[in-house]
């Protein structure tokens, strides 16, 4: 296990119960420059120089997708959820272990490298993913600060996942 792992805190019954809600706060409070980098180094450098911008999904893949795309002097593309973003939009709905959602984002167009958090079940990354190409963007590569384990074989385009810290 990774030693930013140590910075997880494992809630129960949160935000529904039955749910194990893993939270990265502590380690973003503690270690922020620690985390950008151990998900940096996911990357090579031929993975970075195919990226024109990160796309994080809301709310904490914000956190780690600006940090990295200003780290690499890349754009930064937000993922919202509904009602967030001012039109022109394009919208996916998304089923997650807990309940639906939809998340949005504005046209586009490049490359991108997709960051989110946590891969749960897949859901929301497959969302992202897909609404990415909805409005115009080719996703490159996706990785994620945590991966619990509950989907595995989870890829995107034949890829893994990339993963800093891998429950299961």
């Amino acid at each position: 296990m990774h030693p930013l792992a140590r910075f997880v805190i494992e809630v129960p019954d949160f935000p529904k119960p039955g749910i194990l809600f893993r939270d990265i706060t502590p380690m973003l409070r503690s270690h922020f420059s620690a985390v950008a980098d151990a998900i940096e180094a996911l990357f090579s450098a031929a993975d970075w120089a195919a990226t024109d911008a990160v796309a994080g999904v809301e709310s904490r893949g914000f956190i780690l997708a600006a940090a990295l795309a200003e780290r690499r002097r890349k754009g930064f593309v937000p993922i919202r959820k509904k009602g967030k973003l001012p039109p022109p939009i394009v919208d996916r709905q998304y089923d997650l272990e807990y309940g639906s959602g939809v998340l949005e984002m504005q046209r586009g167009h490049g490359r991108l490298l997709l960051i989110d958090d946590v891969l749960a079940t897949g859901g929301t990354m497959s969302a992202s993913a897909l609404l990415a190409v909805d409005a115009g963007y080719r996703v490159e590569h996706v990785g994620v600060l945590i991966d619990l384990g509950l989907a595995p074989g989870f890829r995107w385009q034949g890829q893994a996942v990339r993963s800093v810290i891998h429950y299961g």
